[in-house]
């Protein structure tokens, strides 16, 4: 049996049994590791082995990534949330993003024709009593500076600008207000009120944002010195798109410019009046802002949209401090993502469209199987720590867990982690045909032995691959290494054959090329997909609107197909490499010097074996290592690297310089040993014959 990331063994239609076999704790060095028995691994053993199924439920099949040294990842600035990674994060707090009441006044012209009108307005009891200061922001995320409410911004107007001139500058905005209300057609900058000169900067500064927090339907301009108040146009312009509460609470958010700070509007079913709202905001503040509609679950606990707002990264690529400009520091948050019968990058889905991020905003060290089990460090940008635990229970319904939350300081890169440990059950087991009067319990402790003496060879797992799919991931990578966009986007809609949503979706889009009908069939968690179909609805599925449509989603994402392309010629080269020359080392193969020293070039600690190297007997078998493809490795000087270049023009690569420049991908290549060795390993028997 092989370990590894994609699972080992032979899966065998077999009757089931009552009887398992436990392999319990052995994990493997850097990468995902081996994975479906190949033909080539009868050439590192002659023992017969048995035979047996894995992955009959996912429960079967538990990896746990084993995490780099944790000081170079965890953010020394804040202590961690939790004193052990094995704790399960506390469920009970409330989402951020807490279902908001629907709106309650009808949809006015402006919501459904928008041809003019304006819809009734919720009636904002901070009124009252002569204050037309907007009710205090309930939108503010936990962590937050708490912003001050209206009643603490007039007290502060008052020391600013002394109680008579204070009174004065109320009046004149519950004056404005009232106009606005009984008069459709006022002019939103109908009559000024002047504050008087104000010399000193500060004092100016403090005093627009104290009248912009408790008035934010009012702008304040300075004239030589004097400050000057009027009517915001903008804001009586989103007041006809929104509720007054929530364009008040938009203002105040916009004014306040907190880094990393989010608002969101009330869940939206509209999704015309929810793109009227994206315009504005881009028409008005997109150098400073972006928007992004997501799902949210309503009060009656039924999905809808909502639109949530966030400032723009390069707003914040430099921030003023005592000392100058100095350069920003992103917001880190680590955790453990547990993970059931779910693809990665689906998982991601789910967190993100939960967040309010982007799918690339998160980063992890490699795909994990679907049907598993999986635990693996991850590491999302612009989400806090009491952000991220806001969500768990609602994760839980979608099969993951989110465990050891704390602060980190820097994103995860591909391959940067120890290993994996793999807990599997092998089922229904049975010696081979050939075999059949052997002894069962004497070949399964035989091939332990073997596994843990000799290791195994090191293929990249089918998880990587897609097996069982229709069409592969690979096949989608060598498409778009050519350069042949839209056969790419064919591919990657390919349906299944089975009868579900995403799957209509596919069948719908290859069928029609409709790219906005299948994006209305897709499920909201298919982000992939949508993304995609998004750019192709705008540029057409030509080759031009393809290309835009991979650009759309993210680089990680992209690459990860032309990844899988070159993982399947590795696993082929492997099984040649051993199949024509066994375990010896030969002259021409290549070995990876152990020297740690980062300054040496990844070619340079690439050793070609010689003659009388191969002669001596100098190297095992286990320092070989095949270059796996890109633009910067070496290959083999004997008949490996002639079956590389073979192999190669196969599939119409002989002049591929790895760098696909439209999507702006560059495959610079790397090196893997050919084979690995298992650490820690031990199993047990269960079941009536054992």
């Amino acid at each position: 049996m092989s370990g590894g990331g994609g699972g080992g063994g032979v899966p065998c239609s077999l009757s089931p049994r009552a009887w398992r076999s436990w392999c319990r704790g052995f994990w493997l060095g850097a990468g995902e590791g081996g994975g479906a028995m190949l033909p080539s691994f009868s050439y590192l053993t002659d023992h017969a082995g048995f035979c047996g199924t894995i992955k009959n439920s996912p429960s079967d099949f538990v990896v746990t990534e084993i995490e780099v040294p944790e000081h170079s990842l965890r953010d020394t600035r804040a202590e961690p949330l939790q004193k052990t990674s094995q704790a399960p994060l506390e469920q009970s707090s409330p989402c951020l993003w807490q279902p908001k009441k629907l709106r309650t006044e009808p949809p006015g012209p402006c919501a459904e024709g928008y041809g003019g009108g304006m819809p009734s307005l919720e009636h904002d009891p901070s009124r009252a009593g002569g204050d037309c200061s907007a009710s205090p922001n309930k939108n503010q995320r936990e962590g937050e500076p708490e912003r001050k409410s209206g009643l603490g911004e007039a007290s502060r107007l008052d020391s600013l600008l002394g109680k008579p001139m204070s009174d004065l500058l109320s009046k004149f905005a519950c004056d404005l207000k009232d106009a606005w209300d009984l008069e459709n057609n006022v002019d939103s900058s109908t009559g000024e009120f002047s504050l008087g000169p104000i010399v000193d900067k500060k004092n100016r500064a403090d005093l627009h944002s104290a009248v912009r927090q408790k008035f934010p339907f009012l702008v304040t301009v300075t004239k030589d010195n004097e400050m000057i108040v009027r009517g915001n146009a903008d804001y009586r312009e989103l007041c006809q798109l929104v509720t007054e509460k929530e364009t008040s609470d938009f203002f105040k958010f916009l004014d306040a410019k907190l880094e990393h700070s989010t608002f969101s509007f009330e869940p939206d079913g509209n999704k015309e009046h929810r793109k009227v709202v994206h315009h504005f905001i881009n028409r008005k503040f997109g150098k400073l802002l972006e928007t992004k509609s997501f799902t949210v679950t309503d009060v009656n606990d039924q999905p809808n949209m909502s639109i949530m707002v966030r400032f723009r990264e390069k707003s914040w690529s430099r921030k003023r401090s005592a000392g100058g400009f100095q350069e920003k520091q992103d917001l880190y948050t680590a955790f453990t993502l547990q993970k059931e019968n779910l693809e990665t990058l689906e998982a991601i889905g789910f967190l993100a469209a939960e967040l309010g991020v982007l799918p690339s905003d998160f980063s992890y060290t490699g795909i994990k199987d679907k049907k598993a089990i999986t635990y693996q460090p991850m590491v999302v940008k612009k989400v806090t720590p009491e952000r991220l635990k806001e969500i768990g229970s609602k994760m839980e319904k979608k099969g993951m867990r989110i465990h050891n939350i704390h602060s980190a300081c820097q994103h995860l890169r591909l391959g940067q982690l120890k290993g994996n440990h793999f807990d599997i059950v092998v089922r229904d087991l049975k010696c081979h045909s050939h075999d059949s009067s052997a002894d069962l319990k004497e070949r399964i402790s035989e091939a332990m032995e073997n596994v843990e003496k000799k290791g195994f060879v090191n293929y990249y797992g089918p998880q990587r691959f897609g097996q069982g799919q229709n069409v592969q991931t690979d096949q989608i990578g060598l498409a778009l290494l050519n350069e042949k966009m839209v056969k790419a986007v064919k591919l990657f809609f390919t349906p299944e054959d089975t009868d579900d949503p995403v799957n209509n979706a596919k069948r719908y889009f290859l069928q029609t090329e409709d790219a906005k009908g299948a994006l209305a069939m897709l499920p909201e968690f298919k982000v992939r997909e949508k993304m995609l179909l998004r750019a192709l609805n705008r540029y057409g599925v030509n080759h031009e609107g393809c290309t835009k449509g991979w650009l759309n989603i993210p680089h990680s994402m992209r690459i990860f197909y032309v990844h899988a392309y070159c993982s399947k010629i590795w696993n082929e080269a492997a099984s040649y490499r051993l199949k024509i020359y066994g375990s010896k080392v030969v002259e021409g193969d290549l070995v990876l010097s152990e020297e740690s020293d980062e300054s040496i070039s990844l070619n340079d600690k690439v050793h070609e074996v010689t003659a009388p190297e191969e002669s001596a007997n100098k190297y095992s078998i286990n320092q070989v290592v095949l270059p796996v493809v890109g633009h910067s490795i070496k290959y083999p000087s004997n008949k490996v690297g002639q079956w590389y270049h073979e192999r190669l023009s196969k599939d119409e690569l002989q002049m591929c310089k790895f760098r696909v420049s439209p999507l702006q991908l560059n495959i610079p290549g790397c090196y893997r040993p050919i084979l690995k060795n298992v650490q820690n390993l031990s199993y047990f028997l269960e079941g009536t014959k054992c």
